[in-house]
């Protein structure tokens, strides 16, 4: 190596140490900084949760000025608008029960990061975020992060957020979402909510294609119910591969756990649920066991056997429901509960348990 080779990599070399040295001085600036208000956790120990701004805020008006009159006057509705706050969205009560449970943490653990951090992604304009930023503060929320984008897709900012889950009405950005291997869904508001609760966060998750993967629902929409029970009896000890949702369930799992380790299991603000249409005697154990395989749990596990999971929903109240299935969202829509598609798996392909027919051109 020449002595000149060996000065541009030292150069260099001491470039990227200088810059190591200034990011961290920024970070330190930062977070040590004294301030009366909550520090957004740093990235690497909290749970992310990205919401779109119209799941956060109700934006239908704003969004049907947008496709009918266009971006211009879309920006220009919204600046003629910006001291007037937007009404909740649907994702705004599951917002506001993860603000809980963070008070509670930080009650428990002054100093811990292990906390939610919520994230507000949305493609919308710049210009646009002040009117975001009056909503968030008039609501009294702690969503400190921002990603606009103008236009394109925020996708490809999720990982760099560290995102745990990520929430929209756009389902196209969810399913691109998924293949990235983020947990995601998309939100859907129904026309008369129940009432949640303010001290305990509930989440709901189905099982198969949502928390593990479709590999059991494909043997029952191939091949039918007793296939279906056989291979489940079959493969009782070998636990099912993990869905897009896993990873979120394990999320809440360690928040849970802190709460535990201060003898607040029973006061604790995060409660999980499996409402599954599997049956419990035929094809429960395994679901179970995997579970356990992972160092995770439920605190509640409702199997219906094929029963409508809408009136269950109805008396757990949760604030979001998670499942991938259409027909089950629209059950639980029906009587009041949140819900959120994860449009993943073999039952993309089904509707109340029909094939979907699809044209010649989508088959190519």
């Amino acid at each position: 190596m020449s002595k000149h080779e060996g000065t541009e990599r030292g150069g260099q070399s001491n470039s990227d140490n200088s810059e190591e040295k200034d990011s961290a001085a920024v970070k330190a600036l930062f977070y040590n900084s004294k301030t009366t208000k909550p520090r957004p956790p740093k990235p690497s120990n909290a749970v992310t949760i990205a919401v779109s701004s119209r799941t956060l805020f109700n934006m239908v008006k704003e969004r049907k000025v947008f496709e009918e009159e266009g971006l211009e006057r879309y920006v220009a509705h919204q600046l003629e608008l910006e001291d007037q706050p937007f009404t909740p969205g649907v994702s705004f009560p599951f917002v506001k029960a993860l603000m809980n449970v963070n008070a509670r943490l930080r009650e428990l653990y002054p100093d811990s990061e292990e906390l939610f951090d919520i994230v507000l992604m949305t493609n919308n304009h710049a210009q646009v975020g002040v009117r975001l930023i009056n909503s968030i503060n008039y609501y009294d929320l702690t969503i400190e992060r921002f990603c606009m984008t103008g236009g394109e897709s925020p996708i490809g900012y999720l990982k760099a957020y560290m995102t745990n889950l990520y929430l929209s009405k756009d389902s196209m950005k969810v399913q691109e979402a998924i293949e990235e291997g983020i947990a995601a869904a998309t939100m859907f508001a129904c026309d008369s909510e129940n009432e949640l609760s303010d001290t305990q966060l509930r989440v709901a998750f189905d099982g198969d294609a949502v928390l593990f993967s479709d590999e059991s629902e494909i043997i029952v929409k191939e091949h039918g119910l007793d296939s279906f029970f056989r291979h489940e009896k079959e493969f009782e000890n070998k636990p099912l591969a993990q869905g897009p949702l896993k990873c979120f369930l394990e999320a809440l799992g360690k928040l849970q756990r802190k709460f535990y380790a201060k003898n607040q299991r029973i006061n604790c603000p995060i409660r999980t649920y499996l409402v599954t249409a599997r049956s419990a005697a035929s094809a429960g154990a395994r679901v179970l066991k995997t579970l356990r395989s992972w160092g995770l749990e439920v605190d509640e596990a409702l199997f219906l056997a094929g029963a409508p999971k809408g009136p269950l929903l109805q008396k757990i109240r949760p604030h979001i429901f998670f499942d991938d299935q259409m027909f089950h969202i629209e059950g639980a829509q029906e009587l009041g509960t949140i819900a959120a598609h994860v449009p993943y798996g073999i039952g993309q392909k089904y509707h109340k348990g029909k094939r979907i027919e699809t044209s010649d051109a989508e088959k190519k």
